[in-house]
């Protein structure tokens, strides 16, 4: 399997000090929203609860311990998570930069010996519920989890009355295993967390992100139609309208879509186009060496490096001669 060089990291836990982590299974573990029966391979596991947004090294932390207890127990390994984004809830006016949505938070996860996803619509029925409550109506009733394994500051229930010692008293109390991960750092001792990844990219730092995430960091989207401008360029693209609360750095990037099963290496754009209309953001990718319609599929785009911001040019030769040199240099970063 191929693998992506990260950063070092140090921990007090082995399972924690990666240095090499194994590119997501494309395929997708069994998913339970809260309804309905409850999948064989979820009831009984061994959860790794949170939000898991970007399933990033210290996300893959808690994967690789709860897949290490599940193994000492003979238990399957499972994911508690909540959909929206909590945070979306209670700040609706302020929506949170979503690094991984739903689908693509499952297909990450599955990579990483997670076999059943709980994905709990969080709204004011979870929020008001309390922390003892989530404990015995769903750990224990529902999932009948045969552990837990969470961050240190875990916090959950009406008001975050919940935390770690109320998870030993009461699941170890049945015979429950509770396992407690350190955070994940950097080599500067800085401890990996979705804010640095989403501050990371609004700052265009691709290979900052890439790092703490322990994988290029991707979207997805449809193709849509443009304004077909890039034909006249030279350089026919592949549109797609990024979600509003996206904050990605208006800029040039080397990118892979993923295009029929294969990562196709690609140079994009992302931005308002100032030289032509200052118009809505939206991702454009020149797809090199391929021709074929891509409209209406949904494809995946992967960020792999940094070229440059946004600029506006003079003219439409100033502007292609700088397409050329970004076009080269994302060859160089994409090969």
């Amino acid at each position: 399997m191929r693998t992506l060089p990260i950063v070092t990291l140090r921990s007090d836990q082995p399972h924690a000090q990666l240095q090499t982590m194994a590119r997501p299974d494309p395929s997708e573990p069994a998913l339970w929203t809260g309804s309905g029966p409850v999948p064989g391979c979820l009831r009984g596991a061994v959860c790794a609860i949170g939000n898991f947004d970007g399933v990033h090294l210290g996300h893959k932390a808690l994967l690789a311990a709860a897949s290490a207890e599940g193994v000492r127990l003979g238990r399957p390994a499972g994911l508690i998570t909540f959909e929206p984004h909590p945070r979306s809830f209670f700040r609706p006016e302020a929506p949170v930069f979503r690094l991984s949505p739903a689908p693509m938070r499952r297909a990450l996860v599955a990579g990483h010996g997670c076999e059943a996803v709980a994905e709990l619509a969080f709204g004011a029925a979870l929020a008001s519920q309390s922390a003892a409550q989530f404990i015995a109506d769903l750990l224990i009733g529902q999932l009948d989890v045969a552990g837990v394994v969470v961050g240190g500051d875990f916090a959950f229930g009406r008001g975050r009355d919940g935390d770690v010692a109320l998870l030993r008293r009461t699941l170890e109390a049945s015979g429950r295993s509770v396992i407690v991960v350190p955070p994940v750092v950097d080599a500067e001792g800085v401890a990996v967390s979705s804010s640095r990844i989403r501050l990371a990219l609004a700052d265009g730092d691709v290979a900052l992100a890439n790092r703490l995430l322990g994988h290029r960091w991707r979207l997805a989207g449809e193709v849509v139609h443009g304004d077909k401008r890039g034909r006249l360029l030279g350089y026919p693209t592949a549109n797609m309208v990024l979600p509003p609360d996206n904050r990605l750095r208006h800029g040039i990037y080397a990118v892979r879509l993923r295009i029929g099963g294969a990562w196709r290496p690609a140079v994009a754009s992302f931005g308002r186009r100032p030289t032509f209309d200052d118009g809505a953001p939206r991702l454009e990718s020149f797809v090199f060496d391929f021709e074929g319609d891509l409209y209406g599929q949904s494809l995946d785009v992967e960020f792999v490096g940094w070229i440059r911001p946004e600029e506006t040019f003079p003219d439409m030769a100033a502007l292609i001669a700088q397409m050329d040199r970004d076009s080269a240099q994302a060859r160089r970063l994409t090969a």
